[in-house]
């Protein structure tokens, strides 16, 4: 049987940590908005506990037949008073945290109803699918979607134009009054565009053969290459001039990598690694350089001049490859220039945005309402894919603690949404969707009926997920956050 004094006076360690922690950014806090700051508090909160190694403590208070405190994100201090009145505190009632479960359950709930809207069944996730240009007048395909279970329509802005962009939600809206489904819409904001050019060999056909071990030319985009040269440009300008030598290049998901080196003054890319049956790089794959710090505007021209069209159409906004709380800023404000600001919904896809998910969190809650992407896409290839699944855990565990309703994205059930049958681990990876908010599903042939799957998995697992049983090692987020 577990020392109760001496576990008694361990929690009350770990709750006075986290109160000195609160009180330190409480006139940071008091900055942010009304309805936020019960959420900030909880979140530094959490931050301090998983900045701590509590694992030992955990196993004593499950020995003991007490909360080991996992699953409490949403209301860690009021847990930790809780274990420490069960082991024989006493707490006088002005000290007591008003953030208790229900309260922070309630948070959540109203919350992603003002993000996401009704649906009809409160046991599962919201379901959004991204809609392709050739939907834009399939009004009949718009109102199977909203039948099957579509409750926001996601419009990818780095494709088409505003016309485009308005016939796919005259769509969606007239689909909305026949069968009677409300449904969301939302934008995806572009982004800096980090995809590939070919400047030199490659250039008219749109590929360049290669072979592992090859040299190629790093340059920036608009600069002059011999048509006989291999080279490698980035569609977006002043990238190319950021690297450093022993930085990583990741290119089309994933297939290809490199490593820059610095050849006679000039920076090359030796490839390292391909994987993929034709060793061939096509024009605008998408570029991903994990190791390097970019200090690129959030916003690139083409961003600007679409976000007057997305403050006026839609209902939610996804804003792209953030990295510092001053892109979160900085979006905010130009929105607020165009006259409205969607809720927004921060897009987790670099190593940054996570190391500093905590700090984008904060800068975001000046807003009443916002919400979270997990976008595992480029996420995946930046961080290795080795990570995702602890990385994505650990964005969940985070955002639950700021209140923050979460969109779980990229490639769920995408092998059934084209091909119509679903791979043994895509259903695993539907079911742990269940943890999120809202799921997004791609485009595909069989888009209809992956809906109708997707929800008969989500309504099987739903009931398990809140009976697993977390570890609280420290956090190396919590540990970036207050170093």
């Amino acid at each position: 049987m577990p020392d109760l004094k001496q576990l008694q006076k361990e929690v009350e360690l770990i709750e006075k940590k986290l109160r000195i922690a609160g009180a330190k950014r409480k006139r940071f806090i008091s900055s942010l908005h009304h309805a936020q700051q019960i959420s900030a508090y909880n979140l530094i909160h959490y931050l301090a506990l998983r900045n701590e190694d509590v694992r030992s403590m955990q196993d004593e208070l499950h020995h003991a037949g007490l909360s080991g405190l996992a699953n409490s994100e949403s209301h860690i201090l009021k847990q930790l008073q809780a274990v420490r009145q069960r082991l024989g505190s006493t707490i006088k009632d002005a000290e007591l945290s008003q953030c208790d479960y229900h309260t922070a359950q309630g948070l959540i709930n109203k919350r992603s109803a003002e993000i996401f809207g009704f649906k009809k069944d409160p046991a599962i996730p919201y379901i959004m699918v991204t809609l392709d240009e050739a939907f834009k007048n399939e009004v009949a395909l718009m109102r199977k979607l909203l039948v099957a279970g579509m409750n926001v329509a996601r419009i990818n802005c780095a494709h088409g134009n505003e016309d485009d962009w308005k016939a796919m939600i005259l769509s969606v809206k007239k689909a909305s009054d026949i069968s009677r489904k409300p449904c969301k819409i939302y934008m995806d904001i572009a982004g800096p565009k980090m995809r590939v050019e070919l400047p030199g060999i490659g250039k008219e056909e749109g590929k360049m053969t290669i072979k592992k071990g090859q040299e190629i030319m790093l340059v920036e985009n608009g600069e002059q290459v011999k048509p006989d040269k291999y080279a490698i440009a980035c569609f977006e300008k002043g990238v190319i001039s950021k690297l450093k030598p022993g930085e990583r290049i990741i290119i089309d998901d994933g297939k290809f990598e490199g490593i820059v080196k610095n050849k006679n003054g000039k920076l090359i890319c030796k490839i390292t690694r391909i994987s993929s049956k034709k060793p061939v790089i096509k024009k605008e794959k998408g570029l991903n350089l994990p190791d390097t710090v970019l200090d690129i505007p959030a916003l690139t021209a083409a961003d600007l001049k679409a976000i007057p069209f997305i403050a006026k159409h839609a209902d939610l906004a996804g804003c792209s490859f953030l990295r510092t709380p001053d892109d979160v800023k900085f979006i905010q404000n130009t929105f607020k220039k165009a006259g409205r600001i969607p809720k927004l919904i921060l897009k987790i896809e670099t190593p940054e945005a996570v190391s500093n998910l905590p700090a984008l969190l904060l800068a975001a809650m000046r807003q009443e309402t916002f919400g979270v992407m997990i976008a595992r896409g480029d996420l995946a290839v930046e961080i290795g894919f080795e990570r995702l699944s602890e990385i994505q855990d650990e964005i969940l565990w985070i955002c639950e603690a700021a209140h923050a309703p979460v969109i779980w994205a990229t490639q769920v059930l995408e092998t059934f949404c084209k091909t119509g049958i679903a791979t043994r681990s895509e259903i695993t990876d539907a079911a742990h969707s269940a943890m999120a908010e809202c799921v997004m599903l791609n485009k595909g042939k069989y888009i209809v009926e992956t809906i109708t799957t997707l929800k008969g998995i989500l309504n099987r697992s739903g009931g398990h997920i809140l009976k697993k049983r977390y570890s609280l090692r420290p956090l190396h987020i919590a540990e970036h956050f207050f170093n």
